[in-house]
């Protein structure tokens, strides 16, 4: 069992991977959860397409005066360091991560990636309607509230981590 992670998760202003306009991080130490971290993030680049609104409520005026990805991941490397992160359809997640460093020019250390919703597809197979977040947050036991808010979504996947993984 998993028991020292990161569980991640990143709300995107538009189409583009880099977009990033929020992030949560649970950290996860000894089976518990220790730390909780969110933030809002001014996008690069700068616009919202109306459907990744309808997703997750967040538009140009939330983020008008939000802080760049650069001063928000400062804040956040140092609580992942040498740790793996997970992430819910971990390829998206890990995608953005990757688009955002490449934006701004920052080094990208290899962060070893699990994702839960393969896990989630391994061990429910084909018991559960789909395998999305909440659907499988539920089949572990977690109520997950806010589905798309990034720091309710980083909780859900630590919870299901802490039983899948």
């Amino acid at each position: 069992m998993m028991t020292d992670f990161a569980a991640i998760d990143f709300e995107t202003a538009n189409e583009q991977p880099c977009s990033v306009c929020s992030v949560g991080v649970v950290i996860v130490r000894g089976g518990e959860i220790v730390d909780r971290y969110y933030a809002l993030i001014h996008p690069e680049p700068e616009y919202y397409q109306w459907f990744c609104q309808r997703v997750h409520g967040l538009c140009a005026a939330d983020t008008e005066d939000a802080p760049c990805f650069p001063d928000v991941w400062a804040e956040i490397a140092p609580r992942i360091e040498g740790l793996p992160l997970v992430a819910h359809n971990a390829r998206f997640d890990e995608g953005c991560l990757k688009a955002v460093h490449r934006v701004y020019q920052m080094d990208y250390p290899d962060y070893e990636f699990f994702d839960t919703l393969q896990a989630s597809r391994r061990h429910f197979g084909h018991t559960l309607p789909n395998h999305q977040l909440q659907t499988v947050a539920a089949a572990c036991g977690y109520d997950l509230r806010q589905h798309h808010h990034a720091l309710a979504d980083a909780e859900a996947c630590a919870r299901i981590a802490l039983q899948l993984l």
